[in-house]
């Protein structure tokens, strides 16, 4: 029997084809610099994929992320798998025009709540009563008694979501775009 060889030049080929990559000096530009002066680039440098936000009219420079939109996200993984296992319940961070659009919802909605809570009035009817007055339709507006001097409402503004409420102490409304397994304004019951 005998035993074939490959020929010596299909076992180097491979070698050959990274080394004439390294040699036409591939890689040597850094992100940010123009080709061949080393100088910073005037471009920015994004990261595919990251969602590009500015400031919105009304808020200063550098935007806040929406407090109740933020996924917070390990160091290590978990153990116990709780936040993989419950990430279909973090709501959908707002960006770019939509994030503006939602910014500006809620300050509408803190503006016609704010005289309620200011007042005392804390009744689901109310505050139904004054998102409602505010052109969204009876059907998109949901609000609940959140104890004795407490309400919380959410909104469907499709594409955006507005949730909050108002209490004692202050008038809170997040926007969001939603959840990740497309179940709308509404926390999903579950999922993985």
């Amino acid at each position: 029997m005998t035993k074939t060889e490959r020929p010596a030049i299909l076992r180097t080929a491979p070698l050959l084809a990274a080394l004439a990559l390294l040699a036409a000096g591939c890689g040597t530009q850094r992100a940010g610099q123009e080709a061949g002066d080393g100088a910073p680039s005037r471009a920015a440098v994004t990261t595919p994929g990251a969602p590009a936000d500015f400031a919105c009219p009304g808020e200063s420079a550098a935007p806040a992320p929406t407090p109740s939109a933020t996924p917070s996200t390990p160091a290590t993984p978990p153990t116990d798998h709780y936040a993989e296992n419950h990430g279909f319940r973090v709501p959908l961070q707002l960006h770019g025009r939509s994030r503006c659009d939602g910014l500006a919802a809620a300050r509408r909605i803190e503006r016609a709540l704010e005289p309620l809570r200011r007042r005392g009035d804390f009744s689901p009817q109310s505050t139904r009563a004054a998102l409602t007055g505010l052109g969204y339709a009876d059907g998109d507006v949901q609000s609940s008694q959140s104890g004795p001097t407490g309400v919380s409402f959410l909104v469907v503004a499709r594409p955006l979501c507005l949730e909050g409420g108002i209490d004692r102490e202050k008038t809170r409304v997040d926007a969001f775009g939603g959840y990740p397994d497309g179940t709308g304004c509404e926390p999903p019951a579950g999922g993985h």
